[in-house]
Protein backbone atom coordinates (compact mmCIF):
# COMPACT_ATOMS: atom_id res chain seq x y z
CA UNK A 1 0.00 0.00 0.00
CA UNK A 2 1.08 3.67 -0.83
CA UNK A 3 2.14 6.10 1.79
CA UNK A 4 2.99 9.71 0.43
CA UNK A 5 4.30 12.29 2.78
CA UNK A 6 2.02 14.95 1.85
CA UNK A 7 -0.39 17.64 3.55
CA UNK A 8 -3.33 16.80 1.27
CA UNK A 9 -6.33 14.93 2.85
CA UNK A 10 -7.06 13.55 -0.67
CA UNK A 11 -4.60 13.46 -3.60
CA UNK A 12 -5.83 11.52 -6.77
CA UNK A 13 -2.94 11.04 -9.48
CA UNK A 14 -3.33 10.03 -13.15
CA UNK A 15 -7.20 8.47 -12.67
CA UNK A 16 -9.04 6.09 -15.17
CA UNK A 17 -12.12 4.96 -14.84
CA UNK A 18 -14.25 2.69 -17.82
CA UNK A 19 -16.93 0.63 -18.07
CA UNK A 20 -17.77 -2.26 -20.58
CA UNK A 21 -21.27 -2.37 -22.25
CA UNK A 22 -21.65 -5.53 -22.81
CA UNK A 23 -25.59 -5.52 -23.88
CA UNK A 24 -23.75 -3.14 -26.58
CA UNK A 25 -21.23 -5.54 -28.30
CA UNK A 26 -18.87 -5.04 -25.44
CA UNK A 27 -18.11 -1.09 -26.21
CA UNK A 28 -15.38 -0.07 -23.87
CA UNK A 29 -16.71 3.84 -22.83
CA UNK A 30 -13.76 5.64 -21.12
CA UNK A 31 -15.67 8.12 -18.50
CA UNK A 32 -12.39 9.25 -16.73
CA UNK A 33 -8.53 9.34 -18.08
CA UNK A 34 -5.97 11.63 -16.43
CA UNK A 35 -7.90 13.08 -13.18
CA UNK A 36 -5.27 14.40 -11.15
CA UNK A 37 -6.99 16.46 -8.20
CA UNK A 38 -5.52 17.29 -4.71
CA UNK A 39 -7.78 18.48 -1.74
CA UNK A 40 -6.34 20.37 1.32
CA UNK A 41 -8.52 20.64 4.81
CA UNK A 42 -10.69 23.14 4.99
CA UNK A 43 -11.33 23.01 1.30
CA UNK A 44 -14.44 22.39 -0.48
CA UNK A 45 -14.26 21.75 -4.58
CA UNK A 46 -16.48 21.19 -6.54
CA UNK A 47 -16.35 19.14 -9.61
CA UNK A 48 -17.42 20.83 -12.89
CA UNK A 49 -18.27 18.62 -15.92
CA UNK A 50 -21.76 18.44 -18.08
CA UNK A 51 -24.11 15.58 -16.74
CA UNK A 52 -23.01 12.15 -17.45
CA UNK A 53 -19.27 12.90 -17.75
CA UNK A 54 -18.59 11.01 -15.14
CA UNK A 55 -18.75 13.13 -11.55
CA UNK A 56 -20.43 10.54 -9.53
CA UNK A 57 -18.17 8.13 -10.86
CA UNK A 58 -15.15 10.08 -9.46
CA UNK A 59 -16.99 10.37 -6.27
CA UNK A 60 -17.34 6.63 -6.00
CA UNK A 61 -13.92 6.13 -6.94
CA UNK A 62 -13.17 8.37 -4.07
CA UNK A 63 -15.23 5.96 -1.41
CA UNK A 64 -13.58 3.06 -2.64
CA UNK A 65 -17.23 2.01 -4.40
CA UNK A 66 -15.65 2.17 -7.97
CA UNK A 67 -12.57 0.25 -8.19
CA UNK A 68 -10.07 2.04 -11.14
CA UNK A 69 -8.64 1.15 -14.10
CA UNK A 70 -5.43 2.79 -13.45
CA UNK A 71 -3.91 5.86 -10.98
CA UNK A 72 -3.88 6.28 -7.11
CA UNK A 73 -6.37 7.13 -4.71
CA UNK A 74 -4.56 8.67 -1.72
CA UNK A 75 -6.75 9.66 1.52
CA UNK A 76 -5.66 10.89 4.51
CA UNK A 77 -6.05 8.03 7.49
CA UNK A 78 -4.94 8.10 10.28
CA UNK A 79 -2.25 10.24 9.74
CA UNK A 80 -1.12 8.79 6.27
CA UNK A 81 -2.14 9.08 2.59
CA UNK A 82 -2.86 5.42 1.95
CA UNK A 83 -3.83 4.32 -1.96
CA UNK A 84 -7.98 3.45 -1.23
CA UNK A 85 -7.67 2.43 -4.89
CA UNK A 86 -5.78 -1.45 -3.64
CA UNK A 87 -6.84 -1.10 0.15
CA UNK A 88 -8.49 -4.56 1.15
CA UNK A 89 -11.84 -4.74 2.20
CA UNK A 90 -11.32 -4.50 5.91
CA UNK A 91 -9.42 -1.28 5.47
CA UNK A 92 -11.76 0.40 3.51
CA UNK A 93 -14.69 -0.23 6.12
CA UNK A 94 -11.90 1.48 8.46
CA UNK A 95 -11.56 4.21 6.24
CA UNK A 96 -15.30 4.48 5.72
CA UNK A 97 -15.84 4.72 9.72
CA UNK A 98 -13.59 7.06 10.39
CA UNK A 99 -11.94 9.00 7.65
CA UNK A 100 -14.58 9.66 4.69
CA UNK A 101 -18.08 10.13 4.67
CA UNK A 102 -20.51 10.62 1.90
CA UNK A 103 -23.73 11.91 1.24
CA UNK A 104 -25.67 10.56 -1.92
CA UNK A 105 -28.90 11.28 -3.49
CA UNK A 106 -30.85 8.46 -2.11
CA UNK A 107 -31.31 7.56 1.92
CA UNK A 108 -30.81 3.33 2.17
CA UNK A 109 -31.72 2.20 5.36
CA UNK A 110 -33.23 -1.13 7.07
CA UNK A 111 -37.10 -1.10 6.97
CA UNK A 112 -38.81 0.09 10.23
CA UNK A 113 -35.70 1.74 12.25
CA UNK A 114 -36.58 4.88 13.71
CA UNK A 115 -35.24 8.01 12.31
CA UNK A 116 -33.38 9.56 15.59
CA UNK A 117 -31.28 5.60 15.37
CA UNK A 118 -30.89 5.84 11.24
CA UNK A 119 -28.98 9.05 11.75
CA UNK A 120 -27.34 8.16 14.99
CA UNK A 121 -25.78 4.40 13.56
CA UNK A 122 -22.56 6.06 12.25
CA UNK A 123 -21.44 6.38 16.16
CA UNK A 124 -22.30 3.32 17.30
CA UNK A 125 -20.67 1.90 15.00
CA UNK A 126 -17.67 3.65 16.69
CA UNK A 127 -18.70 2.61 19.98
CA UNK A 128 -20.35 5.88 21.31
CA UNK A 129 -22.91 4.54 23.65
CA UNK A 130 -27.08 4.83 22.49
CA UNK A 131 -27.66 8.23 24.55
CA UNK A 132 -24.83 9.63 23.29
CA UNK A 133 -25.35 8.88 20.15
CA UNK A 134 -29.44 9.81 20.14
CA UNK A 135 -28.29 12.99 22.03
CA UNK A 136 -25.85 13.71 18.67
CA UNK A 137 -28.78 12.69 16.17
CA UNK A 138 -31.53 14.93 17.40
CA UNK A 139 -29.76 18.42 17.80
CA UNK A 140 -28.60 17.49 13.89
CA UNK A 141 -32.55 16.33 13.32
CA UNK A 142 -33.65 19.51 14.88
CA UNK A 143 -30.70 21.82 12.60
CA UNK A 144 -32.36 20.28 9.61
CA UNK A 145 -36.34 21.26 10.66
CA UNK A 146 -37.43 17.13 10.76
CA UNK A 147 -40.46 17.47 13.24
CA UNK A 148 -39.60 15.47 16.61
CA UNK A 149 -42.78 13.24 16.36
CA UNK A 150 -41.04 11.87 13.33
CA UNK A 151 -38.06 10.85 14.75
CA UNK A 152 -39.77 7.79 16.39
CA UNK A 153 -40.61 6.69 12.46
CA UNK A 154 -39.07 4.84 9.91
CA UNK A 155 -38.03 7.45 7.11
CA UNK A 156 -39.86 5.21 4.19
CA UNK A 157 -42.93 7.42 3.78
CA UNK A 158 -41.28 10.47 4.77
CA UNK A 159 -40.66 13.34 1.34
CA UNK A 160 -37.93 13.25 -0.80
CA UNK A 161 -36.82 16.56 0.95
CA UNK A 162 -37.09 14.96 4.32
CA UNK A 163 -35.66 11.88 3.15
CA UNK A 164 -32.65 13.14 2.16
CA UNK A 165 -32.14 15.85 5.13
CA UNK A 166 -32.02 12.46 7.37
CA UNK A 167 -29.44 11.31 4.73
CA UNK A 168 -27.19 14.37 5.46
CA UNK A 169 -27.92 14.44 8.88
CA UNK A 170 -26.50 10.90 9.05
CA UNK A 171 -23.43 11.61 7.04
CA UNK A 172 -22.44 14.89 9.34
CA UNK A 173 -23.27 12.63 12.20
CA UNK A 174 -19.76 11.26 12.56
CA UNK A 175 -17.08 14.73 11.91
CA UNK A 176 -15.31 12.38 9.24
CA UNK A 177 -12.29 14.56 8.18
CA UNK A 178 -13.71 13.82 4.53
CA UNK A 179 -17.06 14.20 3.72
CA UNK A 180 -18.12 13.58 -0.08
CA UNK A 181 -21.18 15.15 -1.59
CA UNK A 182 -23.04 14.13 -4.30
CA UNK A 183 -25.99 16.72 -4.67
CA UNK A 184 -26.68 17.28 -1.18
CA UNK A 185 -29.62 19.86 -1.91
CA UNK A 186 -31.15 18.55 -4.97
CA UNK A 187 -34.46 17.80 -3.13
CA UNK A 188 -35.10 20.54 -1.11
CA UNK A 189 -36.74 23.97 -1.20
CA UNK A 190 -34.88 27.07 -0.78
CA UNK A 191 -35.16 27.27 3.15
CA UNK A 192 -33.89 23.58 3.80
CA UNK A 193 -31.03 23.93 1.15
CA UNK A 194 -29.87 27.02 2.93
CA UNK A 195 -29.82 25.20 6.23
CA UNK A 196 -27.70 22.54 4.58
CA UNK A 197 -25.57 25.03 3.00
CA UNK A 198 -24.94 26.55 6.24
CA UNK A 199 -24.01 23.08 8.23
CA UNK A 200 -21.40 22.26 4.81
CA UNK A 201 -19.64 25.85 5.09
CA UNK A 202 -19.50 25.36 9.32
CA UNK A 203 -17.95 21.34 8.67
CA UNK A 204 -15.93 22.94 6.20
CA UNK A 205 -14.61 26.12 8.16
CA UNK A 206 -14.27 23.69 10.76
CA UNK A 207 -11.13 21.77 8.93
CA UNK A 208 -13.11 19.17 6.86
CA UNK A 209 -11.80 18.17 3.13
CA UNK A 210 -14.97 18.16 0.92
CA UNK A 211 -15.37 16.71 -3.11
CA UNK A 212 -18.72 17.74 -4.08
CA UNK A 213 -21.51 18.06 -6.76
CA UNK A 214 -23.98 20.82 -6.96
CA UNK A 215 -25.93 21.59 -9.97
CA UNK A 216 -27.72 24.52 -8.44
CA UNK A 217 -24.99 27.20 -9.38
CA UNK A 218 -26.02 29.55 -5.94
CA UNK A 219 -24.96 26.56 -3.80
CA UNK A 220 -22.79 25.96 -5.59
CA UNK A 221 -21.18 29.57 -5.23
CA UNK A 222 -22.08 29.30 -1.29
CA UNK A 223 -19.46 26.58 -0.78
CA UNK A 224 -17.47 26.14 -3.50
CA UNK A 225 -13.28 27.14 -2.29
CA UNK A 226 -12.55 25.95 -5.63
CA UNK A 227 -13.83 24.39 -9.29
CA UNK A 228 -12.38 21.18 -10.69
CA UNK A 229 -12.97 21.05 -14.60
CA UNK A 230 -12.95 17.43 -15.20
CA UNK A 231 -11.04 16.54 -18.12
CA UNK A 232 -12.52 15.50 -21.04
CA UNK A 233 -13.17 11.63 -21.79
CA UNK A 234 -12.34 9.16 -24.56
CA UNK A 235 -15.10 8.62 -27.08
CA UNK A 236 -16.29 5.03 -27.34
CA UNK A 237 -14.54 2.14 -29.00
Amino acid sequence: MTMVDDNAMIRVRGLAKGFTLHAQGGIRLGVLEDVDLSVNAGECVVLDAPSGRGKSTLLRALYGTYRVDRGEVLVRHRGALLDLASAPPRLLMEMRRETIGYVSQFLRVIPRVPTLDIVAEPLLERGVNIAEAREKASVLLKALDIPEKLWKLAPATFSGGEQQRVNIARALIADHPILLLDEPTASLDAENRSRVLDLIEARRAKGTAMVGIFHDSASRQAVATRIYPLPERSQAA
